[in-house]
């Protein structure tokens, strides 16, 4: 799977001009948390809520409302954006555009392709895609296993899981240690007893963590 097969295409933009009135304006009627700055085409920036908010007057400024308004209608986004932004490409692996997101501790990558913005990626895409692959929606069961690193064990456990009448819906894994990997399997149509007395007896270097009917 691809940046450019969960991104948001087209996405709302503004110019480096553009006032912090009407940017917050946007961000507040369009119901999006950033956006990128245009110039001539090309991207030179990001703004996001956050930055805008952070440029507001405090509440315990001396500032009248009409001074305010002026104030804000005068402060443009070229003086509050982020310039020197991190993209991805549409052909970017999602995991890859995952890694970057957390690493850097940023919200959105804009997707860039022949030097032209062509959308957005944002961490609700990404969790929407986690949500997706676990199979989050589906009912079913769910068995998390903790198996030794041995090549070959998952899919032993896969295979019972059908010859037991179970047809696997997601799989998950992550690393407890270097000898050691924590399995979440999501499964339909298993047959929970017979499963589990096999897995007993022909499964080794596995173990049953948890099992819930979801």
């Amino acid at each position: 799977m691809f940046v450019r097969d969960v991104m948001t295409p087209n996405p709302i933009t503004v110019s480096p001009n553009t006032s912090f009135a009407e940017a917050m304006d946007i961000i507040r009627r369009r119901k999006v948390r950033r956006l990128p700055v245009l110039k001539d085409e090309k991207l030179v920036g990001i703004v996001v809520e956050k930055d805008l908010l952070s440029a507001s007057p405090s509440k315990a400024t001396t500032l009248d409302v009409w001074e305010i308004t002026s104030l804000l209608h005068r402060l443009k986004v070229k003086e509050i954006m982020t310039r020197e932004v991190i993209t991805v490409s549409p052909d970017t692996p999602i995991e890859e555009a995952a890694v970057i997101m957390a690493d850097k501790k940023i919200g959105a990558l804009p997707v860039v392709k022949n030097g032209k913005l062509v959308g957005i990626i944002t961490e609700t895409d990404i969790f929407r895609i986690f949500v997706n692959m676990l199979g989050a929606r589906e009912s079913g069961v769910r068995y998390v296993f903790k198996l030794k690193n041995v090549p070959g064990l998952l899919a032993k456990i896969t295979t019972l899981i059908y010859e037991t009448g179970g047809n696997v819906i997601s799989v998950a894994s992550y690393e407890i240690n270097e000898e050691e990997y924590s399995v979440v399997v999501k499964a339909k149509g298993i047959d929970v007893s017979v499963f589990e007395k096999r897995f007993e007896k022909e499964i080794e270097g596995a173990s049953i963590i948890d099992l819930r009917f979801v």
